[in-house]
């Protein structure tokens, strides 16, 4: 088996796990989504996200292995979101990546939250550089040109919460579930 990278994602309200090799390749990619426990307090809840987290990275990371037909030792290296996050989160993935990392003796690479976003098209959509990106996540609303890793010019931002968060929270006066994205799109 080719050498793999783990990716683990704990940044807000769901626990992630992937495993991609050095090509860019996705072998594995798996989510355990807490909608039902936010949807009845109408958002996201931060002690109840990392609490979550802790019941399900082990479970997350099996099944991610399971899914390449993979096991640890064809672990090259982890990553996880080292933040932008609610906290509690954060640190769940960043804990549980380093004990993997340094139980193998690996290299841990701490992410970017934000920065993760900002490349997701370079590995799911071969992406060419430069592009412009409109970024709105949790707290934050970007308008960026990605000219490569690390290389960003902002051409504006949100000084506040982001219009994402705006229009979840104009969802607790509306008809529509909570949250918002295509399972809050009306029929």
């Amino acid at each position: 088996m080719t050498k793999l990278i783990l990716g683990i994602e704990t940044s807000c309200d769901e626990t992630a796990a992937a495993l991609v090799d050095c090509d860019g390749n996705i072998h594995a990619n798996q989510i355990s989504s807490q909608i039902s426990e936010h949807q009845r307090h109408g958002g996201v809840v931060p002690e109840i996200a990392a609490r979550a987290h802790i019941d399900r990275i082990r479970g997350v990371i099996s099944a991610a292995l399971d899914e390449a037909g993979a096991n640890p030792t064809d672990l090259r290296a982890v990553a996880a979101t080292g933040g932008p996050g609610l906290i509690g989160g954060v640190v769940v993935g960043t804990v549980t990546a380093k004990a993997i990392a340094a139980a193998r003796g690996l290299p841990y690479y701490a992410i970017n939250h934000l920065e993760g976003h900002a490349l997701t098209a370079r590995l799911t959509h071969a992406v060419a550089f430069p592009f412009l990106l409109l970024l709105v996540s949790g707290g934050h609303s970007q308008l960026l040109a990605v000219e490569g890793p690390g290389q960003y010019r902002l051409y504006g931002a949100t000084l506040d919460d982001a219009a994402g968060e705006a229009f979840d929270k104009s969802l607790t006066v509306s008809v529509l579930p909570v949250p918002a994205g295509p399972s809050g799109a009306p029929p």
